[in-house]
């Protein structure tokens, strides 16, 4: 199955003393990811760290640099959220984008509650609900129905109305997503009806094999599928290429890999996380491993998982050789591109070819 959506998920990291350098750097990675025809740009949402801390927030800034490229979240983590608030931002960036929001969430106890304490609680936090009511509570939200009885109204100077979140964004409910890595996660996203964002780690529930158990997980989420829209799966892979990189820069890619191995020569932690292996090579060499990924002829989303800390000219050269490179061999042909005197492309888009690519099979 040829791969038909090409995105990217950036970290959108910063240096402390330039948080804004590091938050402009990601929007123009949006721009650049627009112009060479990428389908979908994504970002991290993390908190407490030197990242992007409001997913939405962002967003909303890439719905004015961007015209046509996807925008997505992932994930939220919705222990930190209010269901109600947070659909309306959601909603308010949706409409900004003329629709081209995909919100990515998961549920859980937020890791840093007991950290935070009275900063994100308002009370005992054993006694709020973390499961995944909270994210049912908030599709709920962001389905436009109408609260309180038939004869409520709100009344304000733009008139007479019943309440419901606004704006109210017609057809966001599906394209929400749920970040899976195990098979509860990938059942319950399929029973309810979320797309399911997969990645390159997992828990190892039955098998200490990475490639068995993602399988498992994406075999469970299409048996369980209940809605009636089509499902949707991105496969998100670690992916590097060499090709157009300075001989400084291939070393530091391959020396950060190296060290990335260990992980993913068995099961980590008591969860058992299951690490794939980082692509990191020349075109040729990534091409190679994706043949003998099982999980990629399954899919038609594929999401580079840029690393972290990298530099903005190394994030641009990366997709730019991506989608010249690796990404055309998959079956993939760019979006119509955006012509824009502020969307120029890459650094890296004029490098040539230096080795040849055998199409993938």
């Amino acid at each position: 199955m040829a791969i038909e959506h090409l995105a990217f998920l950036t970290p959108g990291n910063y240096a402390e003393d330039s948080p804004h350098q590091g938050l402009e750097d990601t929007l123009r990675l949006f721009e650049q990811g627009e112009a060479l025809g990428y389908q979908g740009a994504w970002v991290r949402q993390r908190h407490l760290e030197r990242a992007v801390s409001s997913a939405t927030t962002l967003l909303a800034a890439a719905t004015q640099r961007t015209r046509r490229i996807a925008l997505g979240t992932a994930v939220i983590q919705m222990g930190y959220e209010n269901p109600f608030r947070l659909a309306e931002d959601l909603a308010t960036v949706d409409v900004l984008s003329h629709g081209r929001l995909q919100v990515g969430l998961s549920a859980g106890v937020p890791p840093y509650g007991p950290l935070l304490g009275g900063r994100l609680f308002d009370g005992d936090a054993q006694g709020i609900d973390f499961s995944h009511a909270r994210v049912e509570r908030l599709r709920s939200n962001l389905r436009g129905d109408f609260f309180g009885d038939d004869d409520f109204f709100v009344e304000s100077p733009a008139g007479r109305h019943r309440p419901r979140v606004q704006p109210h964004a017609a057809g966001l409910v599906e394209r929400l997503w749920y970040g899976g890595g195990s098979l509860k996660s990938a059942q319950w996203a399929g029973a309810q009806g979320y797309h399911l964002l997969i990645g390159n780690l997992n828990r190892g529930e039955q098998t200490d094999n990475f490639f068995e158990a993602q399988r498992s997980q994406l075999d469970l989420f299409h048996a369980n599928w209940s809605a009636p829209y089509a499902p949707r799966v991105a496969l998100g892979r670690v992916i590097v290429p060499l090709d157009s990189a300075d001989a400084a820069t291939r070393a530091r890619y391959r020396a950060w890999a190296a060290l990335r191995v260990p992980r993913t020569l068995g099961p980590q932690g008591d969860r058992c996380t299951l690490f794939a292996r980082d692509l990191v090579g020349t075109s040729d060499e990534i091409l190679e491993s994706l043949r003998q990924d099982p999980i990629v002829p399954s899919v038609q989303e594929l999401r580079l998982e840029l690393p972290y800390d990298f530099t903005g000219e190394e994030y641009a050269q990366i997709l730019s050789d991506t989608a010249r490179y690796i990404a055309p061999a998959l079956g993939w042909s760019p979006a119509q591109t955006v012509k824009a005197s502020d969307h120029s492309l890459p650094r890296a888009a004029a490098t040539s070819r230096p080795s040849s690519i055998t199409a993938m099979a």
